[in-house]
């Protein structure tokens, strides 16, 4: 029988984006399995490849824009407009604009990183004629509560001075007012729609500070001066506007992106994949397939929280098929995933190397660990026999 196999990864961050993925896993699986038929579904979460999937899955456009980076520098970017549309709609990602990718490991600091790159491309996609704008959170190098993106856009954050604060989620325990009157007026007269992680909030014990803060490269002391920023973000905004935002589903997105958006520019927070889904459809693949095959760059007790693979997995079982998970790293109770769909993972690594080793060799041992799995897989076919 020949086998019909899905191949519908993330990207791995800092390394490859979902479409290479793909191809890496495909040509693995034909390695132990020539015959097998392929189709592919990398698909993105809004993160890195957000902007570039839905402008090819619609016939849009891409437009390169040089904005400030998350540590200050100058950095290529891009935004588009999708194809197909009956409202002028721009699509844009926050990583970029102030992803980690952009962040020099050596300069790694959430203290200082700023956003304010993605107010530029927001305003950008504003001066070409957006009548809604797409927004992908996601593989963030920030943790500024969306402070930088508002200021780019003409939302004033004082301090006790009454001086404009200065950029990082560091100086965000300073914030003394917020003022509205010099926003950019144009932001009224569009719709804003956010693809985030609905599980992750501004504050409190699983607050973004605290789970994603150390992978931005803040040490435990680091943490808690964000953590408590962030809180005392939170205390001025629900005195200045009105609303508690400590716990709101996707508040937490990209450092605290999603509340910037949410409460200085009104945007409306969506499950990532109620966006993304809308433009890469894999339902009807799934059931025309046998097998499913995705991955992402760590398996863990987080995946079940919004990632790629544990939604792939979801679906699939919807179809009765078995889904095997490619990973970089297998973390802290990645076994919780059997829970969620996921039927066998793999990581890549296949003798211990650095971080920078594993990155430079990433497309070579994706295949190689798809080639290990598809033969596995068949050794089972034939004790089943």
């Amino acid at each position: 029988m020949t086998l019909r196999i899905l191949i519908a990864p993330s990207g791995f961050k800092e390394s490859l984006e979902a479409d290479e993925v793909a191809n890496c896993i495909e040509t693995g699986i034909l390695r132990a399995c020539a015959d097998a038929k392929i189709k592919k579904a990398p698909l993105v979460d809004g993160g890195e490849g957000f902007t570039k999937a839905l402008v090819a899955a619609t016939g849009g456009t891409l437009h390169n824009i040089t904005v400030q980076g998350p540590v200050g520098q100058p950095v290529e970017s891009h935004y588009g407009f999708l194809g197909n549309t009956d409202v002028k709609t721009a699509v844009l990602e926050m990583a970029a604009a102030a992803g980690l990718r952009l962040v020099p490991r050596e300069v790694r600091n959430p203290l200082v990183t700023t956003t304010y790159g993605v107010g530029e491309l927001i305003k950008a996609a504003l001066d070409a004629g957006a009548e809604r704008i797409l927004v992908g959170c996601g593989d963030s190098g920030t943790n500024d509560g969306g402070a930088g993106m508002a200021q780019a856009l003409g939302v004033q954050l004082l301090d006790a001075a009454g001086k404009e604060l200065g950029k990082g989620g560091g100086e965000l325990v300073k914030l003394k007012r917020i003022e509205l009157s010099d926003r950019d007026p144009r932001l009224g007269q569009v719709q804003i729609d956010v693809a985030c992680n609905w599980h992750n909030l501004l504050c409190g014990s699983k607050g973004v500070a605290r789970v994603f803060g150390p992978q931005k490269g803040a040490s435990p002391e680091v943490v808690e001066q964000l953590a408590a920023a962030l809180d005392h973000y939170a205390d001025v905004i629900e005195r200045d506007m009105g609303i508690d935002t400590r716990e709101t589903p996707g508040s937490g997105a990209s450092g605290g992106l999603g509340t910037g958006l949410s409460m200085f520019l009104q945007a409306k927070l969506h499950p990532r994949y109620d966006i993304v889904m809308q433009y890469l459809e894999i339902d009807s693949l799934l059931s025309e397939s046998d097998l499913v095959v995705t991955a992402e760059g760590s398996i863990d007790f987080q995946t079940p929280r919004g990632k790629i693979p544990v939604e792939v997995a979801q679906r699939a079982k919807k179809y009765q098929l078995p889904v095997i998970a490619l990973a970089g790293t297998i973390g802290k109770d990645a076994q919780l995933n059997f829970e969620h769909g996921i039927d066998s993972f793999e990581s890549i690594l296949d003798a211990p190397c650095t971080l920078d080793q594993a990155i430079a060799n990433a497309p070579q041992l994706v295949t190689n660990a798809a080639e290990r799995a598809m033969r596995l897989l068949l050794v089972g076919q034939k004790l089943n026999q």
